[in-house]
This record gives structure tokens, sequence and C-alpha cells, in this order.
């Protein structure tokens, strides 16, 4: 199981790294000078200069990519000298000085993910530290709500095969899957938030967290959190219900479970203490997916509803072409990938210790 769980980090690290030089690249090579985005339109020749020596755009890009790797990574080589990039600035790097070669100083630090160009220099890692929680909340309460009742349909799906029952559901569960999240997102902000807002009293807009009434402190407003979660979990919710339910067929029609029933098991004890277990091997791998991706595919639902999440942010930043912020949030979702990815193998082995001994 630890060469199996090694295996798997060993890949991560490779998939990280390429994804950090896709990110790079490819937004390195969009038009637009860095500088002009960051000081506007008025600003001097000198000053321009000035920028893009401080932020090391004056390099050619094989240098600027160093720099990056540099800057991500936790065990990085700063110059001594101030007016260098990679001087270890403590208001720049939350980094710890090991040792030093010359007028190279070996520093362990947090990875640098640079600073915003439209929030004043506000650091990036800020930024998403700011909205991420709130997008991790969202697809989190939406994924349970998609589990919990997905299971649940799947099983009363499978165990009323052919009834008017299981086709219900699975009509239901197909019209899910089908309708985009935007539509969902606006048909029921319109019809639960606005036509019937004198009886659900939710609002059609709002986060997490939102400011008083005097405007002197945020306070917790769960109920903005009941439609973009519900909106959220619908086509996965469908997924669930298929998938539990085709895989729960297949598990029913096994020889041990023909043993179970021989042995006088009751069918709901033969579900719980047999066959749930198996068949909720493709529902943790599709699931684990559709967590991922609602970290990254959150953005509709969350610019419809004003939720201030991580999705939100992106399309501010897209709109403002805030080029650091748009790749230190496609950074982090890719590393939520990852590490979720790792988290259901090892899951997934555990489940099945075949698959970890092969």
């Amino acid at each position: 199981m630890l060469k199996y769980i090694l295996n798997k980090i060993g890949y991560a690290l490779l998939t990280l790294f390429g994804v950090v030089s896709i990110i790079f690249f490819l937004f390195t090579v969009l038009p637009g000078d860095p500088a002009q985005m960051m000081l506007g339109q008025n600003e001097s020749e000198e000053q321009l200069q000035a920028v893009r020596a401080k932020y090391g755009f004056d390099q050619p890009i094989p240098i600027q990519y160093m720099y990056y790797l540099n800057d991500l990574s936790p065990l990085s080589f700063h110059s001594v000298k101030q007016e260098d990039y990679t001087y270890l600035d403590e208001d720049k790097y939350n980094a710890v000085s090991l040792f030093i070669i010359g007028e190279t100083s070996v520093a362990l630090k947090t990875p640098y993910l640079r600073e915003s160009f439209q929030k004043n220099g506000k650091k990036v890692s800020s930024v998403i530290a700011e909205t991420l929680p709130n997008t991790f909340v969202l697809a989190f309460s939406a994924i349970t709500i998609a589990l919990l009742i997905g299971i649940f349909f799947g099983i009363i799906s499978a165990l009323q095969k052919d009834t008017w029952l299981d086709k219900g559901i699975q009509i239901l569960s197909t019209v899910g899957m089908s309708v985009p999240s935007f539509f969902s997102a606006i048909l029921f902000a319109w019809f639960f938030a606005y036509v019937l807002g004198e009886y659900t009293h939710l609002n059609t807009t709002g986060s997490l967290y939102e400011l008083d009434d005097f405007g002197e402190k945020n306070h917790l407003v769960l109920k903005n959190l009941i439609l973009p979660a519900i909106v959220l979990g619908i086509r996965p919710l469908a997924v669930v219900i298929q998938l539990m339910r085709n895989s729960l067929l297949e598990v029913l029609q096994q020889d041990y479970i023909r043993t179970a029933k021989a042995k006088g098991l009751s069918m709901p004890n033969i579900i719980r203490r047999h066959a749930l277990k198996n068949a909720l091997n493709p529902v943790i791998t599709a699931i684990s997916g559709w967590f991922a991706s609602m970290l990254a595919g959150a953005v509709f639902v969350e610019y419809i509803f004003g939720w201030n999440g991580l999705g939100k942010e992106i399309v501010n930043a897209l709109n403002t072409l805030d080029l650091p912020v748009i790749m230190g949030a496609v950074l982090i979702i890719a590393l939520m990938f990852i590490l979720i990815n790792i988290f259901v193998d090892i899951i997934y082995g555990w489940l099945d210790p075949k698959i970890a001994n092969t």
C-alpha cells in the first residue's frame, strides 16, 4: 500500500510541474504589457521600465520561467542584492533563510503567487485565501446533497427495478444531467427567491458572509447557501443516482449476495453489510472528479447568485486581465484536482486491495 501511495504522489508531482509550465507559457504569450496593465495608460516610460525591472518582465522568457518556478518552489534561491528580482524581500516572500553561498541565499518559504495587477499590489495568495473557503463550502454542501440524496434514490431505484418508481427516478436524473448549471441557477433564483420569495425568504444574490445594516461587521447568512448549493448539486446528484443504481444491480447478482440471501438475511441487512461497500466504488471515483470540478466549475453559479467565491473572482480577473490572479487561481484549482485524486485513489485502494497490489 505504501508503494502504491508513493507512486501516486510521484505522478502527481510530475503532473503539477506540467500544469505550472503550461500556465506560465500560456499566459506569457498573451498580447499586452504586464507593466502597462499594472500602471494604466497614463504612466511614463521611466515608470514602466522600473516596474518591468522590479517584477522581472524585462528578462527573456526562459529567465522569467525560472523566476516563476523559483517563486512557487518551497526551497528557493535568492540574490543578496536588493535591486534584483529574486532578492529575499520580507514584504514579498514569507520565507526563512537557511544559508548563504556567495551572493545566493537558499531559503525555505511558502509558494509566492505574485501580486494582483488591479488590487493595488495585493498578494494573489491573499485574494485566493479570501475566496477559496467560500467556494469550498459551496462545493462541499453541493456534493453532500448529491451523495445523500443520490445514494438513497439509487438504492430505491435498484430495488424497484423496472417499476414506475424506477422509471420516474431515471427520467428525473436524466433531466438533471441535461440541464446546464447556469440555466438552473437562473430558474431557481427567479422561482424560489423572486416568485416565492415572500414564502421562502431566500435572496436572489448573496454570499456566506454579509455586512450588517450598519456596515460595521460581517455576519453569517446560511440561507444564501441553499439555492447555489442545490443548483450546483443537481448534475452530480443525477450522476450518483445512475451510478448507484447500476453498480448495486451488478453487485446484487454476485454469488456472495445469493449466499447471504440463502442464510435468511433481510435485504436491508444485505445492502448495508455486504453490497453497499462494493457498490460505492464507482460512485466515489465519479464524485471525486465532480467535487474537484466544482471548485473550478462553480463560476456561473457563483456569478449568478453573487457568491463571493473563487469562480466569481476568476470572472472579475478575466474582465480586467488580472493575469497573476488568473494564473494563481488556475494553479490552485489544478492542485486541488491532484490532491483530491490522490485521496480518492487511496480510498479506492482501501476499498479494493487488489488495486493497491497491482
